[in-house]
């Protein structure tokens, strides 16, 4: 007979979810400025293949800031997920697509597109949409 109680996620106190929101949002912020760290140290990469790439994480430091901006998103992202439920500061990490698209047309001056405004607006809509189908 097996007698465990099924696995339910423990009730988090409104403030702490709040919390766990706003970092995870500032999350979106790290994980896109590491993505334009990485393109511009990227794009200064002489084409030496897979062991030049490591070599140039180590020695080039805009990818070696990029990486490090990973590393501050990873432990702030998992201080996030200890204080509020998976699926709902999850699919807030999407939000980093949006602040990408609009770096690399500042930083790099990518042509921004009709498709890239849908894809943003559909984004911060399905993210809006998710936020507000939390459990009160």
């Amino acid at each position: 007979m097996n007698t465990s109680a099924p696995v339910t996620a423990p009730l988090v106190a409104p403030d702490k979810r709040r919390k766990a929101m706003l970092i995870v949002v500032f999350c979106t912020f790290i994980g896109a400025a590491a993505q334009v760290f990485i393109k511009a140290g990227a794009n200064h990469l002489a084409n030496t293949g897979f062991a030049g790439a490591i070599v140039g994480i180590l020695t080039n430091p805009r990818l070696f800031c990029g990486y490090a901006l990973y590393g501050v998103f990873t432990v702030l992202l998992v201080y996030a997920l200890r204080e509020a439920e998976l699926s709902i500061l999850y699919p807030i990490i999407a939000l980093t697509y949006v602040w990408v698209a609009i770096l690399s047309v500042i930083v790099f001056h990518e042509a921004m597109n009709a498709m890239k405004v849908v894809g943003i607006v559909t984004i911060v809509g399905g993210v809006a949409i998710l936020g507000r189908g939390r459990k009160r």
